[in-house]
């Protein structure tokens, strides 16, 4: 396979040295091991260009999979209050719980599947997470709904912190940018679209219609899993080497693809990326950005349309369009832009720096702050009919939004490639624990779906990260 001639020096002399550059693997070693993949077929990086993307696209889709499943109960709440004879905000933490489990439980996924395959841990988790899901379709008590959501975002958590080491283990430095923000985007498009297409869902089926297409949607993951995915980390030194048996069938054999042993020091490893100012940040800037420009929006969607312009469920539902639209955007500006930026840096300095990203990071900031302000000055100043130019404030922060958060991520990347892993950990971590907190910093009240309540209620339903 022939490397970009536009890499910095850096990137070259690290493909030069290491044995899976960018990714998980990427450690000094030895220089016939270290220039084994080029002629190695099975190494991911000599892959076809359509599986490589394919592979990013899964694992990119599976992590809107489980902020998607998060925020798509919202709607339902009500229906499932009166079906359980408890009170909404009871039902506020079904989507609490998820939130810091979706967070946490990353932790423990990444050292499993760095030593035993990402292929096995991602089919297990939406495998899982539909058995899950399935079953949350007949729970008649609040206590049983509880536990399936627990066990279902435990199953569901690797793509939201290992995604990013799929992603660098795959992509060469010039494209880097574009397929981190595939994988960005579509974790911060699973927020508003939960929202938005189960309150159709609820209020045309029913609630337990929510639970079935989820159900539908983690079972054609497993699907596309089984017929287009592939272990993307390449087998350590010392590891037993790449079967060649039984063509297509040899990816569900089980292998050891790391030699080291699994330690409870593996679970902790992780975090320790957060000693890199470069990592941690970043991750800062991002998780206190998307709160604002995500989150913040998507609690006062509720009670702003709903109580003003007297808005029912389903409508909305509909006014989250104009931050998924703010995003989709945003990620034209953050991924292609971005890469383009740094070859024509290339082109006239020779070689370029993980830090020249960062100048089309103002952009985002600016627009974040515009956008806010926007929305704020034009729902403060709306009569009670409904006009669009709240939501034009909010697809501007939106778009801020998503430029800040992939081109944050790459950088710490672009940073620290051989803790590619670690600093999607880290991220799902921090942001899920700030949605967390913020969450539950005021006590809950009861809510209904068309704002009759007050923030209170709303902080606890649906303050969560999106990842």
């Amino acid at each position: 396979m022939i490397y970009d001639t536009s890499t910095s020096a850096s990137d070259s002399k690290d493909l030069e040295i290491r044995g899976s550059p960018g990714g998980e693997n990427e450690r000094p070693s030895t220089p016939n091991h270290a220039n084994a993949w080029v002629e190695d077929p099975n190494h991911p990086r000599n892959w076809p260009k359509w599986k490589k993307n394919a592979q990013i696209l899964m694992v990119a889709f599976h992590s809107m999979g489980a902020s998607f499943m998060a925020a798509g109960i919202i709607p339902a709440y009500d229906l499932m209050a009166e079906e359980y004879e408890v009170p909404v905000e009871s039902l506020t933490y079904l989507t609490a719980t998820q939130i810091l489990l979706l967070g946490i439980i990353p932790v423990f996924w990444k050292p499993i599947s760095s030593i035993y395959g990402r292929f096995p841990v991602f089919l297990f988790a939406v495998f899982g997470c539909m058995i899950c899901n399935i079953g949350a379709v007949f729970c008649h008590s609040y206590g049983a709904q509880m536990a399936t959501r627990v066990f279902a975002a435990i199953c569901i958590s690797p793509a939201t912190g290992i995604g990013s080491g799929v992603i660098v283990d795959l992509c060469e430095p010039h494209e880097r940018a574009q397929k981190l923000g595939w994988w960005v985007l579509l974790l911060t498009l699973g927020t508003p679209s939960g929202p938005l297409i189960m309150g159709f869902v609820s209020g045309h089926l029913g609630w337990r219609w929510v639970f079935w297409v989820l159900t539908i949607i983690n079972f054609v993951q497993f699907i596309l899993y089984v017929l287009l995915g592939d272990e993307t980390i390449y087998p350590m030194e010392g590891a037993p080497p790449i079967r060649s048996l039984g063509g297509f069938f040899n990816k569900f054999i089980p292998r050891r693809l790391d030699p080291r042993p699994l330690t409870a020091y593996s679970f902790i490893e992780p975090m320790l990326a957060s000693k890199h100012p470069r990592v941690i940040v970043p991750i800062l800037a991002q998780s206190i950005v998307f709160c604002y420009a995500n989150i913040a929006l998507i609690v006062e969607m509720p009670i702003a349309f709903g109580e003003r312009f007297n808005l029912n469920e389903q409508q909305i539902g509909l006014q989250f369009i104009a931050i998924i639209v703010g995003s989709l955007i945003g990620e034209q500006l953050a991924g292609p832009t971005s890469d383009w930026f740094l070859r024509v840096i290339d082109r006239k300095k020779g070689s370029h720096r993980p830090a020249d990203r960062l100048w089309l990071s103002y952009i985002g900031f600016a627009t974040v702050i515009a956008g806010l302000l926007v929305w704020g000055f034009q729902l403060d100043n709306a009569s009670s009919t409904w006009n669009i130019t709240p939501l034009i404030g909010a697809g501007i922060s939106s778009f801020g939004n998503q430029i800040i958060s992939t081109i944050l991520m790459t950088f710490s990347v672009d940073s620290h490639r051989d803790l590619a892993t670690d600093i999607g950990v880290c991220l799902s971590v921090y942001r899920q624990l700030y949605g967390f907190l913020l969450s539950n910093l005021r006590p809950g009240a009861e809510m209904s779906p068309v704002g009759d309540a007050d923030m209170e209620s709303i902080d606890d339903m649906v303050c969560w990260d999106g990842e």
